[in-house]
């Protein structure tokens, strides 16, 4: 056992007691927080026009501050880079997060000295927990590797700007540093392809324990080690034991990731996002993710049916109800104020608070009133999965087709396959009848011969890759789109259909 495996044992000990005494107690901890950021800000900008003095409960909060998205705050955002102080939260951020809107071009997202340990501290929090949930600690004398964005940072308005990723990575524990990979020098390439072959000549000899990431961004990592060595990932790697990952839904890539490794390791899934990080697993093998409420942020949950109206509900942490759908929205110590950060979740516990991100808010088809989410699109893509075991896929993206050449309108799935099924009617028919059960709606519309039953479009090997870098989004934190209303992203996939697809269309 190493000097960090030794320690860590203690450390985690220490940090489940406190994760226990605030997880238990939301609403008083929840409280608290709140009454701390409105003081802390009751001196700004944003504070002194929203009566922040005045403010002496959430539903005071609720009258004074309106709901915001990343365009409604950037005329503060604007104000900082323009070099104002005390704007949204006292002095002037320590970071910008860059980040790409799907509306807003590039959002400036601050971070804060309050913030940041947000941020770090809760990845570090993730990692203790497994280790007392799980007595596994001898990762920490291994290398680790965290696959993302570069570390280089420009200047927005005098404030240090750049990934997220890029940001955490200059705040990586003393500790950990010198089992960190890969170096600086090659985390600061741009170019993910060129980044990705200098990260295999690194690691490829390395003792690797603990490798995180987006989980389509491992696979290519982990597709490259299996041509370079001919080898499983956990041939190449006999002491990695644990994959942390994030930011899209693991049940489509989990088969294939584990055939890569080629056995069983442990996994922690966590939700870090530009604006927070908001949850992590705490029970392996649980679905659920425990939310952070003890953070610095103050959250509150829009009952997804309401959100495009004009005075939704804006309920707190005691308020929210199992397995419905909500738009989540925050108040922070990095000065975001009825923001919301365009993502959907859905409670699976309350004692403790534990929820599953479903989605996003402008993310859906609903072209004909259907009004399909993402959970369902994974649900439906899921249980074909399991229904068909042979058949793996590497992603897919779903958009509607109001206009086909023949036949009734329908969804329109582009999936890219690993292993395609020996035939499709069967699969297809097999996500369509799960949609239909998910979704009654779309079911209605089934039905009522309004629309006919979804189509899958097979696209080349590696499609995904490319239209990813042909928009300038390969690697890094970046995401596909599981669905869209509109066929922005679909047309986009045309040139990568498969022959026989090609052919069909």
């Amino acid at each position: 056992m190493g000097l960090r495996s030794f320690l860590g044992s203690p450390l985690a000990a220490g940090s489940w007691l406190i994760q226990q005494n605030w997880s238990l107690n939301p609403d008083r901890v929840q409280k608290a927080t709140f009454k701390t950021l409105i003081k802390s800000a009751r001196h700004t900008q944003f504070g002194v026009e929203h009566a922040f003095d005045e403010i002496r409960s959430h539903r005071d909060f609720v009258r004074r501050v309106p709901l915001r998205d990343y365009e409604g705050l950037s005329e503060y955002i604007g104000r900082i880079i323009a070099g104002q102080r005390d704007v949204l939260w006292p002095g002037t951020p320590l970071y910008f997060a860059k980040t790409s809107g799907t509306t807003s071009g590039v959002k400036y997202i601050p971070i804060t000295r309050q913030s940041i340990h947000n941020h770090i501290n809760s990845a570090r929090n993730a990692l203790l927990n497994y280790i007392y949930r799980s007595g596994n600690a001898s990762f920490l004398d291994g290398k680790m590797i965290f696959l993302s964005g570069s570390p280089v940072l420009d200047l927005k308005g005098g404030v240090p700007t750049g990934r997220l990723s890029g940001i955490v990575n200059h705040h990586i524990p003393v500790y950990l540093r010198g089992n960190q990979l890969p170096s600086y020098v090659t985390n600061c390439i741009e170019d993910w392809e060129i980044k990705l072959e200098h990260i295999v000549d690194e690691t490829i000899q390395a003792r690797m324990t603990l490798i995180s990431g987006i989980p389509p961004w491992v696979q290519m990592y982990f597709e490259r080690l299996a041509m370079r060595t001919g080898r499983k990932v956990g041939e190449i790697f006999p002491d990695f034991s644990l994959l942390v990952h994030g930011g899209v839904n693991f049940g489509p890539y989990k088969k294939r990731l584990f055939e890569s490794i080629g056995r069983d390791v442990d996994t922690i899934e966590t939700y870090p996002a530009s604006e927070g990080f908001i949850a992590y697993q705490d029970v392996p093998g649980d679905e659920g993710l425990l939310i952070l409420l003890n953070s610095g942020i103050f959250y509150e949950f829009i009952p997804l049916e309401e959100y495009f109206s004009p005075n939704p509900t804006r309920l707190s942490i005691g308020e929210v109800e199992l397995d419905k759908n909500y738009a989540l929205v925050i108040n922070s110590n990095a000065g975001l104020w009825g923001y919301s950060i365009g993502d959907t979740v859905k409670f699976v516990s309350n004692k403790p608070y534990r929820l599953v991100v479903t989605g996003r808010v402008k993310h859906f088809i609903s072209a004909f009133g259907e009004h399909v989410i993402g959970e369902e699109v994974e649900r439906a893509l899921q249980h074909a999965l399991i229904t068909f075991p042979e058949v793996a896929v590497t992603e897919c993206s779903v958009a509607p087709q109001v206009n086909p050449d023949s036949g009734l309108p329908h969804h329109e799935w582009f999936i890219e396959f690993s292993v395609p099924p020996s035939e499709m009617a069967p699969f297809e028919l097999c996500i369509d009848q799960k949609l239909r059960e998910l979704n009654s709606y779309y079911d209605d519309l089934i039905s009522g011969k309004i629309l006919s039953r979804l189509k899958i479009r097979t696209l080349k090997s590696g499609a995904f890759q490319r239209y990813m870098k042909s928009i300038g989004k390969l690697g890094g934190q970046n995401k596909v789109p599981r669905l869209a209303n509109d066929r922005s992203i679909a047309d986009s996939l045309l040139p990568y259909l498969s022959g026989s697809e090609g052919a069909r269309l």
